[in-house]
């Protein structure tokens, strides 16, 4: 009834509450804090008022206490169920998880019902994605878009305001990772990217820039493949975040493809893209740097 209520003051609509069991992390011997006691997690629909309008979300806390704040930038494909499970599941580890739905300004999510089978080959399927990015990506709106984020969590019973914040970040996401650190470097404690797009370019603007802006705890996961196609990269990362002293962590993962954290994703180069085993490992990486940076 306390979320319920504070989800009304915060000018969200929820649109059901249930109670799920979180999926458990089979062989991490990791401690987290404040764990939900028997995985007990709700999961509410939620609208979070943003500078541009209002945004639809999935928003997923333990039942009870009150928790670290965590903020999940999607995929190119946006909210969808692959995200509601990793929402549930993290929040199953005493996080409270807001994963709204980027492309908000366009439609309701989910915008991608198969994603499983989405053929990145066609120039049409490609046609369709680059614009929907791009709005996003675009300079000042997903610092926009996080602010209200942000404002919604702090406003939330189940969350410990107390503590600062987390984001982590898929595919286009990773590079919103750091653009929210930057923008709001007193308040996020954690961030991490995984199979990040566009974090080093040769643009001024370019994420890596931002590093002298950021003060949280970084977590950088690249795909295999993205290091073959700008090996540089991950050079460029490390120095930046050194320079900086933003205490980071950039590590490239063997044999993986863009994309091998998230469970529906389509083949690619041949074969599945998602590799459950890394995605593990990966996740175990994510628990580290949260349970390190947000206590």
């Amino acid at each position: 009834m306390a979320a319920q209520e504070s989800s009304k003051q915060a000018g969200i609509e929820p649109a059901r509450r249930r109670f799920v069991a979180g999926s458990a992390l089979a062989g991490m011997a990791l401690r987290v804090p404040a764990q939900a006691a028997d995985g007990a997690v709700i999961e509410e629909n939620v609208v979070v008022p943003t500078p541009d309008g209002r945004c639809d979300a999935a928003f997923f806390h333990p039942a009870t206490g009150r928790h670290p704040g965590v903020l999940i930038w999607t995929d190119a494909f946006g909210l969808r169920p692959a995200f509601r499970e990793m929402g549930r599941r993290l929040a199953a580890q005493g996080y409270a998880v807001l994963v709204p739905n980027p492309y908000y300004r366009v439609g309701k999510a989910p915008l991608f019902d198969d994603v499983a089978h989405f053929d990145f080959s066609k120039d049409e399927n490609r046609a369709r994605l680059q614009p929907l990015m791009g709005g996003l990506t675009a300079a000042g709106v997903a610092e926009r878009d996080a602010g209200g984020y942000l404002d919604f969590l702090k406003a939330q019973a189940a969350v410990d305001p107390a503590r600062k914040f987390g984001a982590q970040g898929y595919c286009m996401g990773g590079a919103l990772v750091l653009r929210t650190a930057a923008a709001f470097a007193e308040r996020m404690g954690a961030g991490a990217s995984f199979h990040g797009g566009g974090l080093v370019t040769d643009k001024p603007e370019s994420p890596h820039r931002l590093a002298p802006r950021i003060q949280a705890q970084l977590y950088i996961a690249i795909a295999a493949n993205d290091d073959a196609r700008q090996p540089s990269a991950k050079d460029q990362l490390r120095e930046a975040f050194a320079a900086a002293k933003v205490k980071a962590q950039v590590e490239v993962y063997a044999g993986t493809q863009h994309g091998w954290c998230v469970a529906d994703m389509p083949n690619g180069e041949g074969k599945p893209i998602y590799d459950a085993a890394q995605a593990e490992r990966a996740w175990g990486q994510l628990l580290a740097l949260y349970h390190s940076a947000l206590g």
